[in-house]
């Protein structure tokens, strides 16, 4: 992922673990894994269905941590097979 790219997107929540930032319209996102030191740069038909699956985690589990949000997304969501390691150029 390039300074370039990251330049692009604000934080929008963070974790231990995990971060979203998205870009100002909010039609692409970076999800981070920390601790594996990859993300996933999401745009297009993949944004807005983690857009959705996003809102639907907050909604339905209010309580769960950010990381435990991301968590799940980043595995069960399957979103982490999207991802590069942070030093990898797209």
């Amino acid at each position: 992922m390039t300074e370039e790219i990251q330049a692009l997107f604000k934080l929008i929540a963070e974790g231990a673990e995990f971060e979203l930032s998205a870009n100002d319209s909010g039609t692409e996102y970076l999800l981070r894994n920390k601790e594996d030191a990859k993300t996933a740069h999401l745009e297009g038909d993949d944004a807005e269905a983690f857009s959705q699956e996003y809102s639907t985690i907050k909604t339905q589990f209010p309580d769960y941590s950010v990381d435990q949000m991301l968590a799940q997304l980043w595995d069960q969501g399957g979103y982490s097979w999207m991802a590069v390691g942070d030093d990898d150029e797209e």
